[in-house]
This record gives structure tokens, sequence and C-alpha cells, in this order.
């Protein structure tokens, strides 16, 4: 029988990995014996986090452009050619069945080489406003599973799978939180705030919650702060018994259960999974990324009520009265848990492996 072959590209933050990682597991499952090759960018998170997970991983030189001038752009065209030849090659020797993208700078060029020698192609795409690059690959690919209605604006929408985005399994399963608070010795009976600034922490986050720290505990709350591992020694003086600040949380089951409120970025990943955990959550999309797709996500769900929505350019004036509507108003709680839940879809990676094989 035969093996087959895959390679995935996702990186540069958690929001294209742990999706990558997910369809990887799915394979796995489904098909005896897969050979599974990653494709990344040197020098970005998805170097170590892969083979942490077991899988192969090669790497590419690329990056993306940067919004200042600045001096790495210039070399950007050179980085590219040399990224689209070690595609080919890639692609070439691995004779991959089916080639994957779920984002990241690798995505890029590896799926257009792809469409270029005619192989099967899939694009995952997480956000309710698809960057540049997925908008070109998308006339290009045989099928691009997304997260959000609406998507042909984007892409031909005889290409669009509505699948949503994998999350990691346990997510899906998270119940009752009190041995989660009993993991990080937190007090039963006080409610906990979870804080995630994303996967490489939020400066801007985190600056507003040291602002306010007083004010958030003035509701007799206790914090889980996850703030990157860039910002943790400047923090850590504000650990105490009601503030618990990580770099980084590997047990985000933990994390997740453990919370009765939660204060995050807005990406897609984020949002997918946030849905599934069904918190009362106030959101701060970051303004630095492309096509400002955090901000899109985030307004998806406001409409709908399922979320608190603040942009980073209000937080001095707005925070303060919605946060209190967060952790004291009981009505838009209820609301907010009923409506998060209408935009969950935890059987996404089951979803996506019925279009591989469709595919295939």
């Amino acid at each position: 029988m035969k093996s087959h072959k895959f390679i995935i590209s996702g990186g540069g933050t958690g929001g294209h990995i742990y999706p990558a990682l997910a369809i990887a597991n799915g394979i796995k499952d489904n098909y005896k014996n897969p050979k599974i090759l990653f494709v990344g960018a040197r020098g970005k998170m998805e170097m170590d986090k892969i083979p942490e997970q077991g899988y192969p991983i090669v790497g590419l030189w690329i990056s993306g452009i940067k919004r200042s001038l600045s001096l790495s752009n210039l070399l950007f065209p050179f980085k590219l050619f040399i990224s689209l030849i070690h595609s080919s090659l890639i692609i070439r020797k691995f004779k991959p069945d089916l080639i994957i993208g779920t984002g990241g700078f690798a995505s890029g060029p590896l799926l257009q080489v792809a469409a270029w020698l005619n192989y099967p192609t899939l694009i995952q795409e997480q956000n309710s406003y698809p960057g540049i690059t997925n908008r070109i690959l998308g006339k290009n690919v045989d099928r691009i599973c997304v997260a959000f209605d609406c998507m042909e604006k984007f892409f031909p929408q005889s290409k669009i799978r509505i699948t949503g985005n994998p999350i990691r399994d346990y997510i899906v399963k998270i119940k009752s939180n009190k041995i989660s608070k009993k993991f990080f010795d937190l007090d039963l009976d006080k409610k906990t705030l979870v804080i995630i600034g994303g996967s490489l922490g939020s400066e801007c986050i985190n600056n507003l919650i040291k602002s306010e720290l007083e004010y958030i505990k003035s509701f007799g709350l206790q914090i889980i702060w996850q703030c990157g591992s860039l910002y943790y020694e400047k923090l850590k003086s504000f650990v105490s018994k009601k503030v618990i600040i990580k770099p980084f949380i590997n047990h985000i089951d933990h994390l997740y259960s453990a919370a009765d409120y939660i204060i995050s970025r807005a990406g897609a990943g984020s949002i997918s999974e946030l849905s599934c955990v069904a918190k009362p959550s106030l959101l701060i999309p970051s303004p630095n990324v492309s096509e400002n797709h955090q901000l899109h996500n985030a307004r998806v769900l406001a409409k709908k009520k399922a979320i608190l929505l603040i942009q980073e350019k209000d937080l001095d004036k707005n925070f303060k009265a919605i946060f209190s509507q967060l952790v004291m108003d009981k009505k838009i709680q209820k609301e907010m848990i009923k409506n998060l839940k209408s935009f969950a879809l935890p059987d996404a990676t089951k979803n996506i492996i019925k279009e591989i094989k469709d595919i295939l």
C-alpha cells in the first residue's frame, strides 16, 4: 500500500504553527505511515517548535517586508528568488502527494512553486481578512479551507470550504476549572483573570496591565498573566500570591480552564480556541499585523456580541469602563458565552482531513 507524502508549511507565530501541527496529527490518524515534511522560515519559532513535536523541518531563507524603511527590505527580492529555487528543490526531491500551507513567510514561495509545478495544493486561511500572499495564492491552489463566512470576496467561491480553524484537541475537552485552579495553586473561591498576549507576548498589553494592576485587583480577582519571554524580567517584580506571571505557559488547557475572564489578542487561532472555551473575553487586536487582520477578526465577533473589543488607540479612555463590564455585568457575560459558542467549530481538523481525502 502506498505511503502518502505531505509537505506542510506554517510558521512565524503560534497562530500558524498550531493549525499546521493539528493538520499533521490529523493526517497521522487517518493515513497509514504517512511521510510528513514541514517547511518553515529560518530563525523563526517553527524551527524549534516543529521538531519538538517529532516532525522534520527544512528552513527557507525568507522574511516579510517591514512597514518602516529598512535595509532588510532591500534583500527581500533576493530572498524571495532564493526561496523559490529552494522550494522547487524540496518539492522535486520529496515528491509529495499534497502541499498544505497555513500561513507564515515560508508558505508563500512554497505554495507558489507547488502551483507552478502542478502539485495538489491546499491553503488553510485562519483570518476573516486574508493577507495579500494568500489572496494571490488563492487563484492557483486547489482548495481553500476557511473559518469565516463571506470569504468569496477574496477567493474563488468554488474552491472555498468552511471548515473552521484547527485547534489543539485537548482544548475542545476543557471542563470545570477547579482542578486547573489547584494546578496553579489558586484560591478556589476567587474569580480568575487570564491575560494572554499571544505566543510572542505583547508590550502594549503588558504595559496596560502593569498600569492598571491595582484597578484590576480591586475587583477581588486573582491573575494569571502570560507576558512573553521578552518581557518577563521587567515584570517579575509584580508577582504576588494573587498575581502569577509566566513568560509562557505550556499547559494551555489548564490556563483556559482556570479562567473566569480572559484578556487576549485577536489572532485567528486564539479566537477559534476562545470560541470553544466560551469564557467572557476582552480582545485587544494587535495593529502590527498584515492587513490589520486581528481587528477584522475581532469585529466579526463583536458585531455578534460574542466578545468585548477595545482597539489599542482607545485603551486609555475606554479600558476601565469596558473591563468593568467584563467582570461585573452578568447579562453581558451570559450573552458572550452563548454567542461565542455559536462560532465554535471543534471538528475543524476532521473537516480539513475530509478535504485532503477529497483532493487525493
